[in-house]
């Protein structure tokens, strides 16, 4: 234990010089993992010193712990001998009657939780979520009493189940979107956060912000795009996100090829369901975040492990699912294949595509997925082409500009088909509908231009061509526009 690195359920300290440091890992450990605090170490060499007095210290601590902290924690403590110095090893187990807090400072204030190897002080949801956790509910499942079944979108939910199965007040409760209360249906939480009308009404960090940076940091943003759509269906809007700064080439007729991609789109794939399907929707603060940058890209949601989980449980296949009601959903839509098996088949499908091994850390209230890429990718800057003498005139540095900028609009059209081909992939849409799966709350310019010139290369064709102005007029895939997506498959 010496030879590893302070973590979410280890930690060393040399004396008990910080008795309040202690009794705030105690308190973490309980609330979160579990954990081992071993005393009598230095803090960076992790050479034994030893402890006076052992069993005096031991009955001081045990005293101080059980007078400082409500609920009452007992934890097991040992001495062992390293290297003929007497160690001390006070051993926390995970607690059923968190959330624990001390004394000192009251059940809304003195409640920690361990992130990593650091403590942090649980707010509001936090504390609930705690109290959650142990009586076994899920706050997904909890139901919106002032609401009603018509504050659930019924025509989102009908598309995201087409040809998977019919939508009625019955499957509505089946899936758990819908629950009686107090003798009336109500939606659930999980219902609205999928599918509610109103939804960031009620959740208001319900959606996904997505940006391209350049260089390494957050200093420059290059393009970004906030996501508002039914959750399910913004799985595909953040991969179309990612895609669009990831073709090598602006050609369409080649992005469909896999050597194109230069990051690992499947792992990517699984990474944003499960940072949707297991992000804590209790929390406020920030949405779910994706970070593309040059070297990496990041993955985020909101909300630490649940209690009782570690980096090493989650790398291994042990989950606890937070959010049964967006699971089933999302199981039932195929977007989940195997319960606990989303982070292992992460970690196995980069390595086997080349890449190097992706990062998952708590930070903050947030849990973060970092694929770093196998080599940069950078964007393009207007007016990134300089000039290489100062005899030279503007003009180059124009042309150069005009080129990059010409480049960026071939890639961003080549995108916008891209995507108007798989929102029609299941079943024919209307322009709206168009806009609305892209992302876009009205039709953008680019999808108006985009529209007629792939109609007119024969990649999609109007579902009532006699009648091109119909109010029920819908764009369906042709032969040529399923065979440009990928074999029609």
């Amino acid at each position: 234990m010496l030879k590893k690195d302070e973590g979410k359920t280890l930690e060393f300290k040399r004396d008990f010089s910080s008795p309040l440091k202690l009794l705030n890992t105690v308190v973490a450990f309980a609330n979160s993992a579990g954990g081992k605090i071993i005393v009598g170490v230095a803090d960076k060499t992790r050479v034994p010193l030893g402890i006076e007095d052992p069993l005096d210290e031991e009955e001081r601590i045990c005293n101080m712990i059980a007078d400082s902290i409500q609920p009452r924690v007992v934890p097991n403590v040992e001495m062992v001998t390293v290297q003929g110095k007497t160690l001390m090893v006070i051993e926390v187990f995970l607690s059923n009657s968190r959330p624990h807090y001390l004394r000192a400072e009251g059940a809304e204030s003195g409640v920690r939780v361990r992130l990593g190897s650091t403590n942090r002080q649980a707010d509001r949801e936090l504390i609930a979520e705690l109290r959650r956790s142990v009586e076994g509910v899920s706050y997904d499942e909890l139901p919106f009493p002032q609401l009603s079944l018509e504050d659930l979108d019924l025509e989102a939910v009908k598309r995201s189940f087409a040809g998977v199965r019919d939508i009625d007040e019955q499957a509505l409760m089946t899936l758990r979107l819908l629950t009686r209360d107090q003798g009336r249906l109500a939606p659930t939480r999980g219902g609205m956060l999928l599918y509610g009308r109103n939804r960031e009404l009620h959740f208001p960090d319900c959606w996904v912000q997505c940006g391209r940076f350049i260089g390494n940091d957050k200093a420059r943003i290059f393009d970004h795009i906030e996501l508002h759509e039914p959750l399910p269906v913004v799985v595909d809007s953040m991969m179309l996100f990612l895609k669009k700064h990831a073709m090598r080439g602006a050609d369409f007729s080649e992005v469909r090829r896999k050597d194109v991609w230069s990051i690992p789109l499947e792992p990517l794939r699984e990474a944003v369901i499960n940072a949707l399907v297991h992000a804590d929707w209790s929390q406020r603060g920030g949405p779910v975040r994706l970070a593309f940058y040059d070297d990496r890209i990041e993955i985020e949601n909101p909300g630490i492990l649940p209690p009782g989980i570690t980096m090493e449980d989650m790398r291994s296949g042990i989950s606890k699912i937070r959010n049964p009601v967006i699971a089933r959903v999302f199981r039932e839509l195929n977007l989940i294949e195997q319960w606990g098996s989303g982070i292992p088949r992460i970690f196995r499908e980069t390595a086997a595509a080349g890449f190097p091994e992706p990062s998952l850390i708590e930070l903050g209230l947030r849990v973060r997925l970092a694929f770093p890429l196998a080599a940069p990718i950078q964007v393009p800057e207007p007016g990134g082409v300089r000039s290489t003498s100062q005899s030279e005139t503007e003009s180059p540095i124009l042309q150069g500009k005009a080129q990059v900028e010409a480049q960026v609009e071939a890639q961003v059209e080549a995108q916008v088909e891209l995507s108007i081909l798989e929102a029609c992939k299941a079943s024919p849409r209307s322009s709206a509908e168009i806009a609305s799966a892209l992302g876009h709350r009205t039709l953008s310019g680019n999808l108006r231009k985009a529209l007629p010139n792939m109609r007119e290369r024969g990649l999609i064709e109007y579902t009532i061509p006699d009648k091109p102005n119909s109010r029920m007029q819908k764009y369906r895939l042709t032969e040529k526009g399923k065979l440009a997506l990928g074999g029609g498959k």
